[in-house]
């Protein structure tokens, strides 16, 4: 009978060390994607999703036909042009910084 109880033991306390927290880790990631599911749904009924894109940039700038075949943010027209012009380590440039389309531009929400 010792046999018996020390397996029972041994896996009794198995099953407090590792299934109950991977249990309650799996259970609160299903809690949250749903949440964040209802939360995206609400946000989109109140019509809070924004896209941003280059239009702005090029109708506030006033940019002429022929400088827009040399842009770069032209090219890229499906994203702000204040990303395509961050240099190699991610940093903005100075002119982006004080730029109209920028300091103007809403907050995009990622879908």
């Amino acid at each position: 009978m010792d046999a018996y109880s020390a397996i029972l033991t041994f896996m009794t306390g198995l099953i407090l060390r590792f299934a109950l927290p991977v249990g309650a880790t799996i259970l609160m990631c299903l809690v949250l994607r749903r949440w964040d599911q209802r939360w995206q749904r609400e946000a989109e009924a109140d019509g809070m999703r924004v896209t941003a894109r280059n239009i702005g940039c090029l109708e506030i700038n006033k940019c002429p036909e022929e400088n827009r075949a040399n842009c770069k943010a032209y090219a890229y027209s499906d994203s702000p042009c204040w990303q395509v012009f961050r240099d190699g380590n991610g940093h903005l440039q100075e002119s982006c910084l004080g730029c109209k389309v920028f300091r103007d531009a809403p907050i995009p929400i990622l879908t």
